[in-house]
Order: C-alpha cells, then sequence, then structure tokens
C-alpha cells in the first residue's frame, strides 16, 4: 500500500467518522445522558404574555396570524400582541389598525431596518413577563401559547421553544425534504431538553422571560444568539413539545437555498460572538454547541473530504461499492436541483435537502469569512 492510498483511507474513514457522529452518534449520545430534573413552583398565577410579530409586507397573512394568536386558549385578559410594521408599503399597517380589538398595539418602524431591531423596539413597550415570538404568517394550534408557558412553571426555564409544521400540500422535495429536515431536528430538540438545554429553536414559535432579554444587533439571528444569551444567564432553553405552528412550506428551490444560507451565515456570526459557551466550563451544553451547530455548519468540509477520498480509492471493490453509493446520493440530490425542488418522487426527498442545506452552509462560511454580513431579507414565500 503506498503512502497516498493510506493517507487517503485514513481521510475517508475520518471524514465518514465525523459526518456519522454529527448526524446519528450525537443523538445516541444524548440517550446516555441521565433526564434533567424538572423544578415546578405550584400555585403561581398565570403570567401576562405578550406575542410580538415582526412584519414587512404582510397584508396577505396578518390578519390571519393575529387573530389565531387573539383567539388562544389563554385567558383574554393576560394576552396582548404587538405587531412591528417594519417599513411596509402594501397596507399592512391599515390591517392591523382596522382590527379595534384594544388587545392589539401597532409600532412602526421606519426606515426598514429588519427583524431583530423590530423586536428590540417591540420589547421596549411589552408587558407581558413571558414575551412569545410569532412569524407574520404562521398558524397555532390553539393550545400553543398555553403549552409555551407552562414550561415556565420551572424557575431554571428562560426560554422555551414549540415545534413547526411546514405543510406541502404538493410534496415536493423542497416541501418534503424541510418536513423531514424539521421532523428529525424535533427529535434533537426532544433529546436535548430532556438533557438540559436546546442550543437551536423555532423562531416562529418560541418564548421568553420578558427579564432576560438583551437587546441584539441588527445582523443577530434572535432565534440563535437570545437562546445562548439565555443560557449564558445560567437558565435552561428547553422544547414545548405540545406548542404546535403551521407555515406554508417555501414553493421554490432559490428561495430555500437563500433563506438557509441567510440563517446560517447569520448564526455563524452569533457563533463567533458566543463563542465563550463553546468552553468546556460550559460542560455538556458546549460538546452540544460544537456538534450540533459549529460542526453541522462545517459539514461540507467532510462531505467532500469522504468523496474526494474514496475517488482515489476505487480499485478496492468495497471501496467502489462505498463510491457508487456516494455518488448515487448525489445524483439523487442533482435529480431534485434540476427540477427545481419540485419533483414528486419521494426517494429524492433526502439526499436533495440534505446537500442543499449543506451547501448552502458552505456558501454561508465562505461569506463568514469574507466578513459579508445579512440584515434585511424579503421574507419566507409559500407554497
Amino acid at each position: 500500500m503506498d503512502l497516498l492510498t493510506a493517507l487517503a483511507e485514513v481521510g475517508l474513514w475520518v471524514c465518514l467518522g465525523v459526518v456519522a457522529y454529527v448526524y446519528v452518534g450525537y443523538p445516541l449520545t444524548l440517550l446516555l445522558v441521565p433526564a434533567h430534573r424538572i423544578r415546578t413552583a405550584p400555585g403561581s398565577p398565570a403570567p401576562t404574555v405578550t406575542v410580538v410579530i415582526a412584519a414587512f409586507n404582510e397584508v396577505r397573512h396578518i390578519e390571519t396570524t393575529v387573530r389565531n394568536k387573539l383567539a388562544q386558549d389563554y385567558p383574554a385578559e393576560l394576552l396582548d400582541v404587538i405587531v412591528v410594521s417594519d417599513g411596509s408599503v402594501d397596507g399592512t399597517d391599515a390591517v392591523v389598525a382596522g382590527l379595534g380589538d384594544p388587545r392589539v398595539t401597532l409600532l412602526r418602524q421606519e426606515p426598514r431596518q429588519g427583524k431583530t431591531l423590530a423586536l428590540n423596539r417591540a420589547l421596549q413597550v411589552a408587558r407581558g413577563e413571558i414575551v412569545v415570538f410569532s412569524d407574520a404568517n404562521s398558524w397555532y394550534e390553539a393550545s400553543a401559547i398555553s403549552a409555551l408557558v407552562r414550561q415556565f412553571a420551572d424557575p431554571q426555564v428562560g426560554y422555551a421553544t414549540g415545534r413547526l409544521l411546514y405543510e406541502d400540500p404538493g410534496a415536493t422535495a423542497v416541501g418534503g425534504g424541510s418536513g423531514l429536515y424539521m421532523t428529525y431536528e424535533a427529535a434533537l430538540r426532544r433529546l436535548e431538553s430532556r438533557a438540559g438545554s436546546i442550543v437551536g429553536v423555532n423562531g416562529g414559535i418560541d418564548a421568553v422571560r420578558r427579564s432576560l432579554y438583551q437587546p441584539m444587533r441588527a445582523d443577530h439571528l434572535p432565534d440563535f444568539v437570545l437562546p445562548l444569551r439565555v443560557v449564558a444567564q445560567g437558565y435552561r432553553v428547553v422544547n414545548a413539545e405540545q406548542a404546535i405552528a403551521r407555515e406554508a412550506a417555501l414553493g421554490e428551490q432559490g428561495d430555500e437555498f437563500r433563506m438557509r444560507v441567510r440563517v446560517s451565515l447569520r448564526a455563524l456570526h452569533g457563533l463567533m460572538e458566543m463563542r465563550a459557551l463553546l468552553h468546556p466550563r460550559h460542560g455538556l451544553f458546549a460538546f452540544q454547541l460544537l456538534v450540533h451547530k459549529l460542526l453541522r455548519y462545517l459539514m461540507i468540509v467532510p462531505l467532500t473530504g469522504a468523496f474526494l477520498c474514496n475517488a482515489l480509492l476505487i480499485g478496492n471493490p468495497i471501496y467502489a461499492a462505498l463510491f457508487t453509493a456516494q455518488a448515487a446520493c448525489y445524483a439523487a440530490a442533482l435529480i431534485g436541483w434540476r427540477s427545481g425542488g419540485r419533483i414528486r418522487f419521494r426517494p429524492v426527498f433526502v439526499p436533495f435537502y440534505f446537500c442543499l442545506i449543506n451547501v448552502a452552509a458552505g456558501v454561508a462560511f465562505v461569506g463568514f469569512l469574507r466578513g459579508e454580513r445579512q440584515i434585511l431579507w424579503t421574507p419566507r414565500k409559500g407554497a
């Protein structure tokens, strides 16, 4: 065996080992962690809740969204809604103002400055002890806010997130793939919450103790940086499995790809800023942040390494079979890509979406190294 072959073998198995551990080994490791003991403060009165919705040109959805939150099975006198219109020019403001409900407050952010500064503005006037963050096009099941709020009966909990379901009636590779990805992420959150704290939340259905909110910069990804800051203050971030929100999946491959690049880029900057949480003194959470976030965003590196190393070893029948399996996966992803993500052939969904999110993270990593930042973007467009 020559040196190049030996190095290729080592490189292949190291790369495959990293990929396998991040996606399979990590959740299995969490299963071995003892369940975190939940503490409750019985007899505490129900807290006041403010729902905050940042909206940019959401005239099609905003009335339905606000009414959905007002109709939650939570005491009406303890619930109010703040809508921050971020420079909307399509009549969003008029729709909100016309709702005629004293529990709804409309704030205008002019000029447009992005979602993060809109949240900062809302928190300056929010009255609720618990603040719930909702997307402008999300629909909550009736018990969603109650399910979120229940988590805060444990005084150690500072942040809670629910489950976001993407609906794709056409069952395309974009919608179906994102749905399967969110199912996997939901399972990880259950395991992480059981172990102590989760490291990623669903920004369309999450909640924080108002007392723990810290204003963020415009380029911060709020549903990543804010939970990390809550952990840094010594509180837990937990999963509320019964708090369910629904949104239409993106219908276009390009929209999904750009969204994933944006989220990954902002998260990488957030990781850099909150890198102190990766220190071993933070124990299990530092390990979770390393594997679930940092390694996940860099997954393009071992994936590429495994493919290239494997290509040097195809003279061996075993390695040739492994290379064929990798090539078949990428070929299926390419078929999905060539269809614009609209293909309805289910075997393509997983390889297509797996490659989409990892290529997007790779593009974001290059942008991060170049110092790129993103503040404003066009909101998600459903299928």
